[in-house]
């Protein structure tokens, strides 16, 4: 199984792709790809969205992922950036569904939880233990790193 993670935002949108299943080593799974979509940021919001949608679009082309998890939104103290992180969310969903990828949902508690085993983990802790559970010499991006840990997150948690 080819599960894509996601870490959305409205500047920068993680997303990393693992394989998994009966072909694969027992109870491993394997690095295919990661990197970040940055929308424009000079471009205004509508136009980051649009921007952010057509990526997606583009990216689910070529990886061709039969599952994905994306990060949850959690409350901010800004609400104007959780609005906009509920945005690039949802238009995140709206490219996967649009390609009949089911879609399904993590907190950032539960990627913690499961990939360093401390809910207060932070970027780097979780970075780190991506690196160790993949077998990877360099260490992603932090965004893609965290979509990383969403997959290797849901992944655990359906029992491998």
């Amino acid at each position: 199984m080819r599960l894509l993670g996601i870490d959305p935002g409205l500047r920068r949108t993680g997303f990393g792709l693992i394989e998994t299943g009966a072909s694969r080593a027992a109870g491993a799974a394997v690095y295919l790809a990661s990197g970040v979509i940055r929308p424009e940021p000079k471009a205004s919001e509508p136009q980051r969205l649009t921007e952010l949608y057509t990526e997606m679009r583009q990216l689910l082309a070529e990886l061709q992922p039969d599952c994905a998890v994306i990060e949850r939104v959690f409350v901010n103290v800004n609400p104007k950036s959780t609005l906009s992180l509920g945005q690039a969310r949802g238009v995140s969903i709206a490219a996967l569904a649009a390609q009949g990828i089911d879609v399904h949902e993590i907190t950032p508690l539960k990627v913690k939880q499961s990939i360093v085993g401390t809910g207060r983990a932070d970027k780097a802790q979780v970075a780190h233990m991506v690196c160790q559970l993949l077998g990877l010499e360099t260490t992603p991006n932090p965004d893609a790193a965290d979509a990383l840990a969403c997959a290797l997150a849901f992944w655990h948690a359906q029992g491998r």
